[in-house]
């Protein structure tokens, strides 16, 4: 059985450039590889158990007493500076799952996997944070609900800025 993408969509003032990357449905790894002619990184800066705020826990319908595995990393496209500032969340309940496997990716995207002949069911949410801009996905993924948060940084506002020059 397929599951569609059904991904929750409140629009703000966001930046026009910005806006069709902070409500684009699927696989933000493929998104970005494709505007960057097949390039893409990702680099993990932490890697960390904490327990789930209680924002979040409210959000996966978890207890706040949990605790999550925090996935922390950099995005790259094809520019020497980063573009997205990426935070993944997963539940201890969700790693005890079909999820185990996100904690052991090393420097693979997510997305690879998350989208890998899989459509998860997604609520998000748009919320502008000290970074910048940002999109948080809750997705439900083979039974597992864990938290992609994505800010889009200053060097893929000047990337897309170029790109429209062009």
């Amino acid at each position: 059985m397929t599951v569609i993408a059904s991904c929750r969509k409140q629009v703000f003032n966001t930046p026009e450039h910005l806006t069709t990357w902070l409500y684009a449905e699927g696989s933000l790894t493929q998104q970005l590889t494709d505007i960057a002619s097949g390039v893409f990184k990702v680099e993990p800066t932490h890697e960390h158990f904490q327990r789930l705020t209680w924002i979040d826990s409210q959000w996966m319908q978890m207890p706040y007493q949990h605790t999550a595995w925090v996935r922390e990393s950099l995005l790259y496209g094809c520019d020497a500076d980063a573009w997205v500032k990426a935070k993944s969340i997963f539940p201890i309940l969700s790693l005890q799952k079909r999820a185990r496997l996100f904690q052991h990716i090393g420097r693979q995207p997510i997305g690879r996997f998350l989208f890998q002949r899989t459509h998860p069911a997604c609520e998000r949410r748009v919320l502008l944070l000290d970074d910048g801009w940002t999109r948080q996905s809750c997705y439900t993924w083979h039974g597992c609900k864990f938290i992609v948060q994505e800010t889009f940084l200053p060097a893929f506002k000047q990337f897309l800025e170029s790109k429209s020059l062009k």
